[in-house]
């Protein structure tokens, strides 16, 4: 077994970076800034307690993601060599389901206890409920899922939540709560969260199996820090409590995960949960240009929640970062492009080096429709590409049965989504009748008075559903692909459907409905002429069939901020910049969201190795409708001498082609200023302006709850009260 010398490796590093290395005793606090070298330390910090003597098996090493872990054994085996491998290594829940495993049967499990995933846990909880006979209009199951796991992270029993239950509400929950983890005892059965929930519980049943891994781990390692939630930190007290050889590594300025349990103030905290902790700030970016890090760290200095670093680099000073002041939501697509097409000519840069970042999935489509037009591969990080997406796939299975009533796979796909009580058994008979009969499905739904077996029930929930189809193949071709679109979303509720959820992914969902919707009334606008649903859904089958000609090698890359954390780009585009997106509406009003969605944006930014585009659009679709957008903030606290502003003037051509109508089916009438009206959206507000005319009149309307929105009036469903 080969060990090189420490001073073999440890002159690799910076001072700073070699300081932070060689302390190894007691608490220790690594404050890592981006682009600093924050796993390097972490991986030679590895490297120099095995080259000291310490076994492997003594240090424990706790990361976020598998990558990281694998990561970080692989440069410490060419440190060190092989001996590294031996060092216990993971993430926080793949380490104490090992622990778990060896120790379930303490807890009343046998070590082959089943891990529950997330489709799992649904599908106990929606049969809890069931059980407990609450009306599913009362309980979302996975809203309930959602509770439950943020409870659970918090440390919080279903006893203690019973007993701190101040609504009927929270009652129901305490119950479901309570019957959900019997269930999953009796099932020997643990959800993700219970990895995490059951060691703590096991240690404080069991205080000589705390002892026993206290003893075990001497040294313990963890990254990314200001990621841990309020368990993590609990597990993290107990294990280190012996030795107190804890340390960790990570950056208050990008902690951007609190929707998901993570507790910015373990790291805020640290100091004063630890007083004899000792402190090093890794500050030297090697990262991006001076400029880039100036902005950076000109941004993150609003916030009043952190740890002042002083970020640095040895860079060049590097070009201005670019804003692009755009139009509309479409020119900003096209602006994006145009931009990445001129630094391939200049810079002679490759596909793999440019990534677009946004806010919410939903911002993808118009990049990824951009992208095709021009010819350019592409590869989506941390989600599937938007027209592979559950909620998009589901509407375009409606789109394509109203075009051809014989799709059986789509009929199967969306016969009872929402849920309209048409179940297994019923479509098992009108299978058997429409195979005998030789009828597509939807021919033999038309005619389920005659289909043997079936109950009255279940004969009048196929009635309404074909009554639902056949109402949109007649309208099919009397309005357009747009209004049919926008007229059968509201038909199904999907919108209200997905905010009874309340999730993240209800609201995303909800996101992504309002991009399609958008997609079809563009494609509607600029083709008056062949704009129909049949054509709109050629174009969708061709894009996917494009979408599978991906070179993965060398494509441009898309995905969310929090996507992005720990990567790097020569070139960066955050896009989508304006108030209500990023930030985010609901954090405006929440200086602690609001300070969390300005990590998000150093996040972002800090991504850019060379060069840095920030777009924002003057106008942005959304579920059909346009509404007038305002800057964000964030790019007012960039210093002006660090940006070189771009924006062209309106061109007449395209605001005609934006305004462009078929029929007025959705528009009021007798509405002037000082009408009372009511949206959708926002509810109720008055109208302060009219502009335009024909089917290209705009209305500015006061609402009441969300300010002033400019709306094209054929879309924006407003009624006059």
């Amino acid at each position: 077994m080969k060990i090189f010398k420490m001073r073999d490796f440890l002159k690799d590093l910076n001072k700073a970076q070699r300081e932070a290395v060689k302390c190894i005793d007691g608490p220790i606090l690594i404050l890592a800034g981006p682009g600093s070298g924050k796993t390097r330390v972490l991986t030679y910090k590895i490297a120099y307690l095995l080259s000291l003597g310490v076994r492997p098996w003594e240090i424990l090493a706790l990361t976020f993601t598998n990558k990281a872990a694998n990561e970080m054994k692989e440069r410490a085996v060419q440190l060190v060599g092989d001996i590294a491998k031996n060092v216990v290594m993971g993430t926080f829940h793949s380490v104490f389901a090992k622990i778990l495993r060896q120790e379930a049967e303490r807890l009343g499990y046998t070590r082959s206890f089943t891990i529950y995933d997330q489709d799992d846990s649904l599908s106990l909880i929606k049969s809890i409920i069931k059980e407990l006979n609450f009306p599913e209009d009362t309980i979302n199951p996975s809203l309930a899922q959602a509770k439950i796991s943020n409870i659970k992270n918090a440390f919080v029993s279903p006893e203690v939540f019973s007993a701190l239950a101040e609504n009927s509400f929270d009652v129901k929950i305490a119950q479901i709560y309570k019957a959900y983890q019997s269930a999953l005892f009796q099932r020997n059965a643990m959800d993700f969260d219970d990895l995490l929930i059951k060691s703590v519980e096991l240690f404080e049943r069991y205080p000589d199996v705390l002892e026993k891994y206290q003893t075990k781990f001497k040294y313990i390692l963890v990254d990314e820090y200001q990621d841990t939630n309020r368990v993590q930190y609990i597990l993290l007290r107990m294990l280190s409590a012996k030795h107190r050889n804890l340390c960790v590594i990570g950056d208050d300025a990008q902690s951007i995960y609190s929707w998901r349990g993570a507790e910015i103030r373990n790291m805020l905290d640290f100091k004063n949960d630890f007083p004899d902790c000792k402190i090093f700030k890794l500050e030297q970016n090697y990262r991006s240009t001076k400029k880039i890090l100036r902005a950076a760290d000109s941004v993150i200095k609003n916030n009043t929640e952190q740890i002042f670093k002083n970020l640095w680099t040895e860079n060049s000073e590097g070009e201005p970062i670019v804003v692009l002041e755009c139009r509309n939501d479409r020119d900003e697509a096209e602006k994006v492009v145009h931009f990445i097409k001129e630094e391939i000519r200049r810079n002679k840069y490759n596909l793999r080096d440019f990534v677009i970042l946004y806010r919410t999935n939903a911002q993808s489509r118009l990049f990824e429709d951009e992208l095709r037009r021009q010819g350019f591969p592409y590869t989506i990080v941390g989600s599937v590409a938007f027209y592979k997406r559950k909620e998009i796939k589901d509407l375009l299975a409606y789109f394509r049965l109203i075009v051809n009533p014989r799709d059986d796979e789509s009929l199967l796909r969306i016969v009872n989504f929402p849920n309209r009580g048409i179940g297994d058994v019923t479509i098992e008979r009108v299978k058997a009748f429409a195979n005998v009969k030789g009828l597509s499905l939807f021919e033999a739904m038309c005619r389920s008075h005659t289909i043997p077996g079936l109950t009255e029930k279940a004969r009048k929930n196929i009635f309404n559903f074909c009554t639902l189809i056949q109402k949109y193949i007649d309208l099919k071709d009397k309005i357009s692909a747009g209004e049919l679109a926008r007229a059968l979303v509201d038909d199904l509720g999907l919108i209200r459907f997905y905010k009874q959820e309340g999730t993240p992914e209800a609201q995303q969902r909800i996101e992504n409905i309002e991009e399609l919707l958008s997609a079809i009334t563009e494609f509607s606008n600029e083709n008056p002429e062949d704009g129909g649903l049949e054509k709109f859904l050629e174009q969708v089958s061709l894009i996917a069939e494009i979408d599978t000609w991906e070179n993965k090698r060398d494509a441009i890359t898309l995905m969310t901020l929090h996507s992005a954390k720990g990567l790097e780009f020569p070139v960066v585009f955050i896009t989508g910049l304006e108030e209500g997106l990023f930030p985010i509406a609901s954090s405006i009003y929440n200086l602690k969201e609001l300070e969390e969605e300005r990590r998000l944006f150093y996040v972002g930014m800090t991504r850019a190795m060379r060069k840095l585009y920030l777009s924002y659009a003057k106008e942005r679709m959304r579920a059909g409708n346009v509404f007038v957008q305002k800057r964000s903030r964030f790019l007012d606290e960039i210093p002006p001498e660090l940006v070189s502003y771009y924006s062209s003037r309106e061109d007449k051509k395209e605001r005609v082609r934006e305004v462009k109508i078929s029929s007025p089916m959705f528009q009021p009438k007798n509405i002037g200023v000082g009408s009372l009206v009511k949206h959708e959206v926002f509810g109720l507000g008055v109208v302060v302006d009219i502009s335009g005319s024909g089917d290209g009149i705009r209305v500015m309307v006061d609402f009441k709850e969300y300010g002033r929105k400019l709306l094209l009036l054929k879309y924006a469903n407003l009624k006059v009260i």
